[in-house]
């Protein structure tokens, strides 16, 4: 059965403040490059633009996507760009995207802005 057909929303967490949400830096990138990893079952390692500079993202998707590269090669998304750094499979992640579904079990799809919009602006 199709996840998406019988999918029930999770409860609401509980509530946050506005400055608790003003600690996150979400950011539009553009993903210039993904590589696979050959260490790793389900990482890719995203070069991501931020306008000012770019850095190493690492993402779980190399088992959701049947060719991530072509995929999500040059397409702009959401990331957190203030969780500290993270080395897993030998590379160092520092940040993460900001996708939507796989807490709940479905096949996750990128948070993308509705139109261009340069790299490096602010989410909030």
């Amino acid at each position: 059965m199709d996840p998406e057909s019988t999918f029930v929303p999770a409860p609401i967490k509980g509530t946050v403040s506005l400055e608790e949400v003003a600690r996150l830096d979400v950011r539009v990138g553009t993903i210039e490059r993904v590589d696979d990893l050959a260490k790793s079952d389900k990482l890719v390692k995203l070069t991501v633009n931020f306008g000012d500079h770019t850095r190493c993202i690492l993402a779980g998707m190399k088992n959701e996507r049947a060719n991530p590269r072509h995929e999500i090669e040059g397409r702009q998304a959401l990331f957190v760009v203030n969780l500290a750094p993270k080395k897993m499979a030998d590379e160092v992640s520092a940040g993460m995207l900001f996708d939507i579904g796989y807490a709940d079990g479905l096949l996750p799809v990128l948070a993308v802005p509705e139109r261009h919009i340069p790299d490096g602006a602010r989410a909030g």
